[in-house]
């Protein structure tokens, strides 16, 4: 007997207490952190889903392995357990440790980017952008054009459009150091990428002498949505379809904060023996030594667990259950999402829910911040606060105005979740009421993560 109910494959242990705040409260708080949720305390989030990065809950083998720690400067034993692990998924010859994903990512493109390189992506997340464009270089979305229609129902919407790669690489012999193929398709979406895609991308790599990279983070997600859409993957295992995945490719950026199912950390791993030392020679300067690159040994530890848990089958079919539970409320209610959900997160289309607010006035930012205030719920946006700003320091409104809920790994359970579908439904009915909010200072360089914004019309709901 196959049972409908897909369980939280772990027992809790240990709990942290919740505290609740009033809507009252929350509108003081809204507006003394300048309408920014970033700016906002933990302590006063009632469910927080602002990113799946670092945030997640860590296993018993994994506070366990912490304990075994090797503190040692350089060759410390922790160190050989962590590139064992990664070796043994990546198959990557070179393996360097990082605090964090976009440390591997100021890293690598500073070892390989010059002034008006283009580097192509099926899309750029905030911090590969960012990295790049501090090298002058420029960042180069091309998914496939579906992937900009939310309702629109495609297994791999997250996939690169190959006949663009194909004509970029063409045009501009000498000009791309590298591509990229981030999966999941964090800014499409959380959309996968078939292995189809991937192969094919390699091959127009390797045709024109370019690298070929992943943005790793979310591997374990991709490889569990190609066993289950693609043909020919559902007798392979995770492992194995990973494993496949990364042989396709020159090397990888990784987030350990995402499917390393740790607190903090990251990797960048690659085969190139010269661009290898060059890396390193980089990393010794700023992150620390080769050996444990800014992390501490019980970090190693606890990624090396990471990496072999989150490839449980048990995992994964909780952890994308547990997000298309969360869609299937909403799209049965008539709110407008990306579609289908994505493996950690859902994103509501806010462009879709507002259409009554001009993308000037960030609809999909006002929208997260009526979250927080009616429900206590961080989200973040994904649109042209994010992604407005050009690198010339022009305006351009983002493709999409979406606000994604990130759901950390192993932390929350059914019933937040069926809270978190009560606050959705019950904001959606009030959405003529929402109105726009305007910027009042920012950074010249992801400024999402500090501006200050207010509503334009004195207050977050009209009237």
């Amino acid at each position: 007997m196959q049972f409908k109910t897909i369980i939280e494959p772990f027992r809790i242990k240990t709990v942290e207490p919740i505290r609740q705040t009033t809507r009252a409260e929350r509108e003081v708080l809204l507006r003394e952190a300048g309408y920014n949720l970033f700016l906002l305390k933990a302590r006063d989030v009632l469910i927080d889903l602002l990113t799946d990065s670092g945030t997640g809950a860590m296993s018993s083998d994994q506070w366990a392995g912490m304990m075994l720690g090797d503190e040692s400067y350089a060759g410390a034993a922790s160190f050989y357990k962590f590139e064992t692990a990664v070796r043994h998924i990546t198959g990557f010859k070179h393996v360097i440790p990082t605090h964090q994903g976009r440390a591997a990512e100021r890293i690598l493109f500073g070892s390989l980017l010059k002034p008006g390189n283009l580097v192509p992506n099926n899309t750029h997340f905030d911090t590969t952008r960012a990295n790049t464009e501090y090298r002058q270089a420029v960042a180069l979305d091309i998914p496939v054009p579906e992937a900009h229609d939310p309702a629109r129902i495609l297994p791999f919407k997250g996939n690169i459009d190959l006949a663009a790669l194909e004509r970029t690489l063409a045009e501009n012999p000498g000009n791309v150091p590298l591509a990229m193929i981030t999966v999941t398709n964090n800014s499409g979406g959380g959309q996968p990428v078939s292995m189809a895609n991937i192969r094919a991308a390699s091959q127009i790599c390797r045709q024109h002498g370019v690298l070929f990279f992943l943005d790793a983070c979310r591997f374990a997600e991709n490889a569990w949505f190609i066993k289950t859409r693609e043909t020919g993957y559902a007798h392979k295992t995770p492992l194995d379809i990973a494993q496949e995945m990364f042989s396709y490719a020159d090397g990888c950026t990784m987030s350990a904060k995402k499917d390393g199912m740790a607190n903090i950390g990251g990797f960048l791993a690659l085969n190139d023996d010269d661009l290898a030392q060059r890396c390193k020679n980089m990393l010794i300067l700023t992150e620390g030594f080769p050996t444990y690159g800014g992390l501490a040994g019980y970090d190693l530890e606890a990624i090396a667990v990471g990496l072999d848990e989150v490839l449980h089958e048990d995992y994964l079919q909780y952890r994308i259950r547990s997000v298309a539970y969360l869609g299937d409320i909403l799209t049965a209610n008539g709110v407008p999402m990306v579609q289908p959900p994505g493996g950690h997160a859902i994103y509501i289309d806010a462009l879709a829910m507002l259409p009554h607010i001009p993308q000037s006035d960030y609809p999909a930012w006002a929208l997260s911040l009526v979250l927080y205030l009616e429900g206590g719920i961080r989200s973040v946006e994904i649109g042209s606060v994010m992604f407005g700003r050009q690198p010339d320091g022009s305006e351009r409104p983002a493709a999409m105005e979406l606000v994604r809920l990130a759901f950390p790994r192993r932390v929350y359970t059914q019933s937040h979740v069926d809270y978190l579908a009560e606050v959705i439904l019950y904001v959606n009915s009030i959405k003529e009421q929402i109105g726009g909010v305007r910027l009042t200072a920012a950074p010249p360089v992801l400024r999402h993560f500090s501006a200050r914004l207010e509503p334009v019309h004195g207050s977050l709901l009209r009237s």
